[in-house]
């Protein structure tokens, strides 16, 4: 198959590369780059797959001024929450692209490892089975795929856990120890399952790969962008001086934000993401950790 990729940061260039063992590849971004599969948008919209690594709080624009649905099938591979309007990258999507085309991806997944060709397990997310079984189709040997119908599930779990992975840095950065570390990972994933029982997703996502899976990974791992994040505020850094140094986009911090307000309107209590929240405007840590304590 043809698979155009949009995107060409690590995990779009990670993703281009595991496509290539069966498919022909190209890919194009924003930014110019010297590959020999790098091409134009309009080449690749003319893909038959798409996959499509636009971060959550940019891709709202990107979509209204560069997308033309022309029958693709189209794997989201971004996580996060829109920050600006608290809505899902399936409700973002929807309005570009049929449902029974969409699929989005989720699963524990560094891109420095894929690739590698280091072994991964991932899911794919779709209201039709047929997208997905058709898009899992196209992934590496290396790389095993399930399948799942709980959209909404995969989207929460792949945008909270990069919530509580900033948290979790947070807690190395402090030096708290293991024993704290792993019961913030743990309240972490009760948290995010509380949030998304309101959303009426399914527990299984919670405890599979894209939940608990993915939530360990980012959570427990410098690899980890967003725990980089958290190891910044531990030291006393702003948020802007933190992505300025880390130079890829954090999809935690915009996340953050999104889970406070819909948290705050919804009346669902999200002491970890709260607290998240409170130390990227600024509070400081130790008072947060206090707080999170003596609740």
């Amino acid at each position: 198959m043809r698979v155009g990729v949009i995107g060409a940061g690590k995990w779009g260039e990670a993703l281009a590369y595991a496509m290539s063992e069966k498919n022909e590849v190209i890919i194009t971004s924003r930014t110019q780059r010297d590959w020999s599969n790098f091409t134009s948008l309009s080449e690749v919209l003319e893909c038959e797959y798409l996959i499509i690594t636009v971060p959550a709080q940019q891709v709202s624009q990107w979509l209204r001024e560069n997308f033309v649905f022309k029958g693709q099938k189209v794997l989201v591979a971004a996580k996060g929450i829109e920050a600006s309007s608290g809505r899902f990258l399936n409700e973002i999507y929807a309005q570009y692209v049929p449902e029974d085309n969409l699929a989005f991806l989720s699963g524990p997944s560094f891109a420095a490892e894929v690739i590698r060709s280091l072994p991964t397990a991932l899911v794919i997310n779709s209201v039709s089975e047929t997208t997905a079984n058709a898009i899992a189709s196209l992934f590496p040997r290396f790389i095993r795929t399930y399948i799942s119908n709980d959209v909404i599930g995969a989207e929460i779990t792949g945008a909270y856990k990069n919530v509580i992975a900033i948290a979790a840095g947070i807690c190395e950065g402090l030096g708290l120890g293991h024993n704290a570390a792993a019961s913030l990972i743990a309240r972490g994933l009760v948290e995010m399952q509380r949030f998304g029982k309101a959303y009426g997703a399914k527990d299984e996502s919670f405890l599979g790969l894209s939940g608990a899976g993915d939530l360990f990974l980012t959570a427990s791992s410098p690899m980890s962008r967003n725990y980089r994040v958290g190891l910044g505020l531990a030291e006393g850094k702003t948020k802007e001086a933190i992505c300025e140094e880390i130079t890829e986009v954090s999809e935690g911090i915009g996340t953050a934000y999104a889970l406070y307000e819909i948290a705050m309107a919804r009346q669902i209590y999200l002491p970890i993401a709260a607290e998240v929240h409170a130390i990227l405007e600024g509070k400081s840590p130790q008072q947060s950790l206090r707080d999170l304590i003596e609740r």
